[in-house]
């Protein structure tokens, strides 16, 4: 399996109460043609399909705005203490301060395919590490959305670099890894046991490979030559 089609659910009920939602759907349609969209969901749940860079412009596209709804949201805020200030001018003082400290704070966003997250994680982890800054990562699904957040002007230059780093490393790896997926051949404990001990023998002969276990099956995720010698190796 190779890295072309992203199924995932998106949530656009945080957009309630500033959209009509089939309004922002068919935004979201013209915004992203190459896309496969389901039916609007009671709940504010869409379901997308399509290639990984499509929905990863999709989901900025969202994010962004997102962020200038929070932007609207702070102003309104700010406009409110400055009224406080007048009002009561030592309180007014103490929120200047922390509406200072607000505006330091940096957030860069990265939308990744989920296994190619784990396996930066597991394999290229200081690439998910940077001096000044706080890095961390939310799955729904097939798609990790990664948060590099910072407190400080000099850790806001940091933030950039290293959303620029993943964001090269992702391609990269979109580039040179394949996925294989082995299914049980029965949902039992003893099934899942049996394949894990054999999983944990051949794993020393392939360093370079990414087994992700679930319910059902074991991803194996690593290049073309790791993937299939593991494979050929589980099936002697």
């Amino acid at each position: 399996q190779v890295f072309l089609c992203v199924t995932s659910t998106l949530s656009v009920a945080v957009f309630r109460d500033h959209f009509v939602l089939e309004d922002l759907v068919e935004e979201m349609k013209k915004q992203s043609p190459a896309l496969n969209f389901g039916p609007l969901q009671p709940d504010g749940r869409i379901a997308v399909q399509g290639s990984f860079p499509a929905l990863r412009k999709l989901r900025e596209f969202l994010l962004l705005k997102a962020k200038s709804l929070s932007e609207e949201d702070k102003r309104e805020g700010e406009s409110h203490q400055r009224l406080r200030r007048k009002l009561q001018e030592h309180r007014g003082a103490t929120e200047m301060r922390n509406s200072v400290q607000d505006t330091h704070r940096e957030t860069q966003v990265v939308v990744l395919d989920t296994d190619i997250y784990h396996y930066m994680k597991a394999f290229h982890p200081k690439t998910l590490q940077a001096a000044d800054v706080f890095i961390s990562g939310v799955t729904d699904g097939d798609i990790t959305t990664v948060c590099i957040q910072s407190d400080s002007k000099a850790g806001a230059a940091q933030a950039l670099r290293a959303k620029r780093m993943i964001e090269s490393s992702s391609v990269e790896l979109q580039r040179i890894l394949r996925k294989e997926r082995i299914y049980f051949k029965e949902p039992s404990r003893a099934e899942k046991q049996r394949y894990k001990q054999l999983c944990d023998r051949l794993k020393p002969r392939h360093p370079g490979l990414l087994l992700l276990p679930y319910d059902t099956h074991i991803d194996a995720v690593g290049t073309s030559a790791a993937v299939f010698g593991f494979t050929e190796d589980l099936k002697r």
